[in-house]
């Protein structure tokens, strides 16, 4: 029986060091609530930007909102969901736990062959790089892409999405093992930028040389600041450049007469919650990705597992760019 709930906390705004374990009260559904058991956490960008401050949280408090595991129990008016039930989640407070209370809406079962480790490593990347590829720049057949961070957890399923809609993949990566991994999720070109000298002038000349001199359709930028520039001198006129996250930094204002000037370009900076606002949107798009799991088109990468209470290890690792695919916290 389960007597208390092990959690990760950011006693303050900081670094990695700032995180601890904590015990509360073991958790009980409110109505349209059930208590999960977390078989594995994910860990993201976003946790750590929350917990540095970057992002305003209220401190001391739980980080993570990724997870999988089995459902427990379950609140007055949950119908759609029964304990024992397996489901994952992208937007649930409080996920660095053993137990996490979650609205029943927001659960997302998880079908028989997929194992509960793999579906806590998909959510969140998973529909950001689904939405990424069919709604936010709807890739097509023969169209070129660019995409940053290759080897990354988002960007070994953009990749792989990109490449089943047929379009020609180019990647930046920092290493040549990253580079192999880009090339087996079907990067059709790596680039190293550790080899660049100069990232914002050489960047675009190798991606417009790869390109017949006309640049990308899109380029999908997680780095940020870093890479902003060089992205949007890589895409063709008429191109669009979508800027999903800023592990670098973040973008500081520009003047928006530069898109005009480089060939009416246009940005986008989406969201994953205003992709899967509607549990219809949520379940369509989840489907989707389960599906290609399921039969083998989409394979999804755990880089590495961590024990709940080694979270600020986890931190490290992905800020310092040492991570390829999903970390996981496994409570």
């Amino acid at each position: 029986m389960t007597t208390g709930t092990t959690t990760v906390v950011a006693t303050a705004p900081g670094g990695p060091e700032v995180l601890a374990v904590r015990t509360v009260p073991a958790l009980r559904p409110g109505p349209g609530e059930v208590v999960v058991d977390v078989a594995a956490a994910g860990v993201n960008f976003i946790d750590t930007y929350r917990r540095s401050g970057v992002y305003p949280m209220t401190y001391p408090g739980v980080l993570g909102s990724e997870g999988a595991g089995t459902v427990t129990a379950v609140g007055d008016g949950v119908e759609t969901v029964r304990p024992g039930d397996r489901v994952a989640w992208c937007d649930a407070p409080d996920s660095y736990a053993s137990q996490v209370l979650l609205p029943a809406e927001r659960a997302v079962p998880v079908p028989d062959d997929v194992d509960l480790l793999t579906a806590a490593a998909l959510p969140l990347q998973g529909l950001t790089a689904h939405y990424l590829v069919t709604s936010t720049f709807a890739v097509g057949p023969g169209q070129d892409v660019l995409v940053h961070a290759g080897a990354g957890g988002v960007g070994l399923l953009l990749t792989q999405l990109a490449v089943r809609r047929g379009a020609r993949v180019i990647t930046t990566v920092s290493t040549s093992d990253k580079a192999d991994l880009s090339r087996a999720a079907g990067a059709h070109d790596v680039v190293l930028y550790t080899e660049l000298d100069d990232l914002t002038r050489d960047l675009p000349a190798v991606v417009r040389g790869l390109t017949d001199d006309r640049g990308v359709h899109v380029a999908y930028d997680s780095v940020g600041k870093d890479t902003f520039d060089a992205s949007l001198a890589s895409v063709r006129t008429r191109g669009t450049l979508v800027l999903f996250g800023g592990s670098s930094g973040q973008v500081p204002p520009f003047d928006l007469q530069r898109l005009n000037a480089a060939g009416s370009l246009a940005v986008a900076r989406p969201s994953l919650a205003h992709h899967v606002a509607t549990r219809e949107e949520l379940l369509s798009r989840s489907d989707d990705l389960f599906r290609a799991v399921s039969d083998g088109t989409l394979h999804v990468r755990v880089g590495a597992t961590y024990p709940l209470a080694d979270a600020a290890r986890a931190h490290e690792a992905l800020e310092s760019r040492r991570t390829t695919g999903k970390v996981l916290l496994v409570p």
